[in-house]
Formats: structure tokens, C-alpha cells, sequence
């Protein structure tokens, strides 16, 4: 088998980068019986794997956007809820340092006031808070 990298993976994105690999008649029980002793050794946690990139990605993206690519990584919804709620502590800060690393400036005008928010949307972060990030450079100025 090839090294898989130095980062947490899920137990379903596991399951899916091994198929090709498994040399038996059933390969789903064949990996499963694998990985279930990963979890049992410790070796493979989906709570681990959540807290990481959780921690990794909210310094670009907003809740919506790492909620939805845990989704996809197939983490339950009970670790998606939790690792959200800690997002939800500093949301306001990592978009307000993620917009200005990109415009530093408020806008002048609504085109530039919805094209900041389409990009901060983009990003992940909800209305609310990107409502809030771009009042508050636009009550910076006054």
C-alpha cells in the first residue's frame, strides 16, 4: 500500500482510498475489519479528524463551507455540530481577517459592497457575519 500523507483522514474517506487496494472476494468486510481496528487502536478518529481540519480551514473559510466538506468526508452530524459551535466563537474574526487579506478597504460603492460579500459568501461565512464585517469597516471610517 502507498503512504496516504501526514494528515487525519476519515473513516469513509479511508474506505474509499482503500478499495482499490483490497485483494479479497468481499473487499467491503475486507476494509472495514481494517479500519475498525484502526478505531479500536486509536489509530483512526473521525473526532480527530474533524478538530483538524476544523482548526485548519477556519483561518480561510467560513462554518458553512467547512460543514459542507466534512459532510462530503462523510463525518457524522453530531461531530459537525460541535466542531460549529466552536467555529461559531471567532467566525467574526477569521472573516474579518479573511477580508482584509483580500480588500482592506471599505467599499465605496454597491457594486463593491456586493462583490466583497459575494466573496466572503464564497468563502463560507454567513450573511450575518459578513454583514457585520463590512459594517464595521464602513463605521471604521467614520
Amino acid at each position: 500500500m502507498e503512504y496516504l500523507g501526514k494528515r487525519e483522514y476519515s473513516y469513509v474517506e479511508l474506505t474509499q482510498k482503500l478499495k482499490p487496494y483490497a485483494e479479497s472476494d468481499d473487499p467491503e468486510a475486507e476494509i472495514k475489519a481494517i479500519l475498525d481496528d484502526f478505531v479500536e487502536r486509536t489509530w483512526l478518529s473521525d473526532a480527530r479528524f474533524t478538530e483538524q481540519i476544523t482548526h485548519v480551514r477556519q483561518r480561510k473559510f467560513g462554518a458553512n463551507r467547512i460543514a459542507n466538506e466534512l459532510r462530503q468526508k462523510g463525518v457524522s452530524d453530531d461531530l459537525i455540530s460541535e466542531a460549529m459551535a466552536s467555529i461559531k466563537d471567532n467566525e467574526f474574526d477569521n472573516a474579518l481577517s479573511v477580508w482584509r487579506k483580500k480588500y482592506n478597504a471599505p467599499a465605496t460603492s454597491r457594486e463593491d459592497w456586493a462583490k466583497q460579500a459575494r466573496f466572503m459568501q464564497s468563502r463560507g461565512f454567513g450573511f450575518d457575519v459578513i454583514k457585520q464585517v463590512l459594517a464595521s469597516q464602513d463605521n471604521e471610517d467614520d
